[in-house]
């Protein structure tokens, strides 16, 4: 079996390869992310089979946070920073094949191409867009709820260590 990039597709032991809905009985439904690893963790500190347990967020969303405004000196910043990490490592890379041995000139180069290139780059790709997009953002995938799952042959204690857990005292 191989991953959508062609690589050899890597999956813990005993689980299946293909996508498959999740198993097992409720034991827990939390409004967020850390509470549902806040309860398995309590259950793998009591000794408890994690094994069979799986967090399932429910109910899931795509939220796109906005962090900034996207002005020409931004994209212009940008698109010259990443050019230039880009140039210096081919750069790098020049370097270590050259025969001129410890030459700074393949680095210098790169690092210059790389910087001028990513510039150019990144005005013409803000300049086409036509401010359709003047803002930055970053995507998260999040759940409205997170259900803590287990298998049915140890569902009841995990309920029990939960109901614990949420009366506040800890295992003993």
């Amino acid at each position: 079996m191989t991953t959508p990039f062609g690589g050899p597709a890597r999956t813990a032991p005993g689980l299946p390869n293909l996508p498959t809905p999740p198993t097992g009985w409720p034991v827990g439904s939390y409004a967020t992310y850390e509470e549902a690893q806040r309860a398995v963790d309590h259950l793998a500190d009591s000794n408890f089979q994690v094994r069979d347990v799986t967090i399932v967020g429910v109910d899931l969303m795509l939220v796109e946070r906005v962090i900034g405004r996207l002005t020409w000196g931004r994209v212009l910043a940008s698109g010259a920073a990443s050019g230039a990490w880009f140039g210096l490592f081919v750069g790098l890379l020049l370097s270590l094949v050259s025969q001129g041995g410890t030459s700074f000139a393949p680095i210098l180069l790169g690092l210059g191409f790389g910087l001028v290139f990513g510039l150019i780059f990144a005005a013409v790709t803000y300049r086409l867009s036509r401010g359709r997009r003047d803002f930055q953002s970053v995507s998260q995938l999040v759940a409205g709820r997170y259900d803590v799952l287990c298998q049915p042959r140890n569902a009841e204690k995990a309920r029990e260590l939960l109901a614990k857990l949420a009366m506040g005292s800890s295992p003993a």
